[in-house]
């Protein structure tokens, strides 16, 4: 008699190994949204002129902004403490913050926007022996904020400051070398107004050796911004003008989306024209609201 050519297996209760687990793939956290401010009793609102005051003029910047006029900013230091408490309350805190800090960290300042797009507050601290003063408290309302672009600009090195190497590459460095020179040919013939150029190191046979060569050959500056929304995206600025690193992470914190982007300022990071807009009909609302009661 010849064996039988299909092995037997047994099935049923007890018959198959019980170590082995399902691997669900995880879901992904909250994204986030637009949520509307909680407004204060009415009679919170009694004497609240100078925060009235501040709404309105954030207001019309709003209006100025949206139809593609400048920004500008409003003094928060002025105000009396239950007035700035009403602004915090109404402005909240929305999907993108910033830090921009002097390398002896002497000088600080904390961007947070509001949940209102384009609306930011900066505060800005000094530290000195050791004691940390705010000096600066501010609404600015514009796509993103001024000192973001000008902290950019002023951290581009000097023609003879760029790092450059000789002699062998270090140790599994295979393409940085390439990617840095497609990228400073980006910078040198970027012109305003010009398209993003991407570059995706997800997409290219890049090692970590890699990573940290191009690193050092673009350089860190001073602005780093954080965007929470489906996941997160860090943002900052390189030693090369208009040339920012961009990284994106999903929910559980792990990198998707690794680039260079050759541009003025990563969109990403900017609140767009209907933002504004929308940014402008809610705070109308609230205003509408404040001046009923």
């Amino acid at each position: 008699m010849k064996d039988f050519p299909i092995p037997l297996v047994a099935i049923g209760p007890g018959t198959q190994p019980e170590d082995e687990k399902l691997d669900y793939v995880h879901m992904p956290t909250d994204m986030g949204t637009y949520r509307p401010p909680v407004l204060p009793e009415p009679e919170e609102l009694a004497g609240r002129e100078a925060a009235r005051a501040v709404l309105g003029q954030v207001l019309a910047l709003l209006d100025r902004t949206a139809q593609g006029g400048p920004g500008g900013q409003v003094a928060l230091t002025t105000l009396p403490a239950q007035d700035l408490q009403l602004i915090k309350q109404i402005m909240g805190e929305g999907e993108v913050s910033a830090l921009v800090r002097e390398e002896d960290g002497a000088l600080e300042v904390r961007i947070q926007e509001a949940v209102l797009a384009g609306v930011w507050r900066l505060i800005t601290f000094r530290t000195v022996d050791g004691e940390r003063t705010m000096i600066d408290d501010v609404i600015e309302v514009s796509p993103v904020p001024a000192l973001l672009r000008a902290m950019a600009v002023d951290d581009v090195w000097p023609q003879d400051a760029m790092p450059h190497w000789a002699g062998p590459l270090p140790p599994n460095v295979q393409n940085a070398p390439l990617l840095v020179e497609e990228i400073r040919d980006q910078v040198l013939g970027w012109k305003p107004g010009q398209v993003s150029h991407v570059v995706n190191f997800t997409l290219l046979p890049v090692t970590p050796e890699d990573i940290g060569f191009l690193d050092h050959h673009l350089g860190t500056g001073r602005v780093l911004m954080l965007s929470r929304g489906y996941g997160n995206c860090r943002i900052s600025n390189t030693r090369l003008p208009n040339c920012w690193r961009v990284v994106y992470y999903n929910s559980m914190d792990k990198v998707i989306l690794n680039t260079v982007e050759v541009v003025d300022m990563p969109e990403v990071a900017m609140a767009a024209p209907e933002d504004l807009r929308d940014s402008h009909e809610r705070l109308l609302d609230v205003i509408t609201y404040l001046e009923s009661v």
